[in-house]
């Protein structure tokens, strides 16, 4: 069955991060380093980066820090600039080869108004907080199918991580690309559950040739 859409997420798989791990360090007045190394051994250990924010400030949470940055006035958010070098153009040839194309991760509703300032042309752009449900759970996957309005097996995620990305995806049916870049990337690419995605990239711009091979979409009308 020929692959229709083509759904990315957003940290790591679109977006280069560095910039906002760098507003965090300088938020919690340590050097990027010493922030990256914790973020560092937190993804090693397969822990979840949100108890970065309780090493940083015992008995603080990452949406607690949120509120503060937000009355102080230093709320940082991606923008065009953070683009990885291969996302636009990917992008771009996925369009004029015909795929419907969608972006959904785990973000906060502000990433949406974020991504979609960037002018990119895509049919979907969700965030995890506008859904009220986070990957790895088969509902975010749900919402992936139902937004795109093409069946499952129709769909290739694409994302950095086997954990929230890889497995769930698989499990939804969906088609599965595994992209080696950012801290998850590079760590998740030697664990033994990597073998699940259907495709392993180091590169965005391979993903157009990738999926062509696999045959052209079917433009038969879609699900609103």
């Amino acid at each position: 069955m020929p692959i229709r859409a083509v759904v990315f997420d957003v940290g790591e798989t679109l977006i280069d991060e560095t910039r906002v791990w760098g507003a965090w360090a300088d938020w919690f007045g340590v050097p990027h380093l010493t922030l990256f190394g914790v973020l560092g051994g937190l993804i090693a250990r397969g822990e979840d980066f949100k108890r970065l924010f309780e090493i940083m400030r015992p008995g603080r949470s990452l949406r607690q820090e949120w509120e503060a940055r937000a009355a102080a006035g230093r709320e940082f958010w991606f923008d065009e600039k953070d683009l990885y070098p291969d996302a636009a153009p990917c992008l771009a040839a996925l369009r004029a080869a015909g795929y419907r194309l969608g972006i959904a991760g785990n973000q906060p509703d502000a990433a949406e108004t974020a991504l979609n300032s960037m002018g990119l042309d895509v049919d979907m752009v969700a965030s995890s907080q506008r859904w009220g449900v986070e990957k790895p759970s088969a509902a975010f996957y749900d919402l992936v199918e139902r937004s795109m309005g093409v069946p499952a097996a129709e769909i290739a995620y694409v994302g950095d991580r086997v954990d929230n990305d890889v497995i769930p995806a698989v499990r939804a049916g969906m088609f599965s690309v595994f992209l080696r870049r950012g801290p998850w990337g590079y760590l998740h690419a030697d664990l033994p559950e990597v073998s699940q995605a259907h495709l392993r990239l180091d590169s965005l711009r391979d993903l157009p040739d990738a999926l062509a091979a696999l045959g052209a979409p079917d433009h038969k009308e879609t699900t609103p």
